[in-house]
């Protein structure tokens, strides 16, 4: 690695990632990825599914289907059949579904979690360890949010007491003040009370 440069590292797949100072992933030259293709193709399915199943002409096609069902009964006078058709056609479809959106959910959430750790990376006070908390186990997590927990009221007690001694501060200020006042006023209300008794006197000898 040249002087100055920033350091490059090879991730499992071949990709060349280059760090700068802060720890963040810069630009990034990947190789082309090959992957499953059935892993490829289940997850185009499954987002476009997802698309087409979030899209308000969708839902107003499944009212459709519900509302000819409905109708349909007295044709086929509200029959065992009848209501086998909407029973299994529904079950299939929400049995399918849950897998389309499992896929979906993981591949939000670890998009999320990748934006997240390259936030977490490029913060200089951030601890890096939150990028990867997701491979934590359950006592880690609970170690760390306990850990979280105190020093967030450890921070909150701080904050409250310096509160409180900005207030007592606020508080001493204004009493020094109040004395200042009244001792600037305590000399001119002395020299006026000494002017009147000599002009009494001055009057009384006259």
């Amino acid at each position: 690695m040249e002087p100055g440069n920033p350091p490059t590292r090879y991730g499992a797949d071949g990709a060349r990632q280059d760090f700068s100072a802060a720890g963040t992933m810069g630009n990034t030259k990947k190789a082309q990825h090959k992957g499953n293709w059935l892993s490829q193709q289940f997850s185009r399915m499954a987002q476009t599914v997802a698309s087409w199943t979030g899209h308000p002409a969708t839902f107003l096609l499944a009212v459709g289907v519900v509302v000819v069902w409905i109708v349909s009964g007295p044709f086929f006078n509200y029959s065992d059949t009848w209501q086998l058709v909407i029973n299994t056609g529904t079950t299939i479809v929400t049995f399918l579904m849950v897998f389309l959106i499992q896929n979906t959910q993981n591949r939000d959430i670890l998009t999320v979690q990748l934006k997240l750790s390259e936030l977490v990376l490029a913060m200089k006070e951030a601890e890096n360890r939150f990028a990867a908390i997701e491979d934590l186990t359950d006592d880690e997590l609970q170690e760390l949010h306990d850990e979280c927990k105190s020093r967030a009221e450890h921070t909150l007690s701080h904050i409250e007491r310096r509160r409180d001694e900005a207030k007592e501060q606020i508080a001493e200020d204004a009493a020094d003040e109040a004395v200042r006042k009244a001792t600037r006023g305590a000399p001119k209300a002395r020299t006026a009370a000494a002017r009147a008794k000599s002009s009494k006197r001055k009057s009384a000898a006259a």
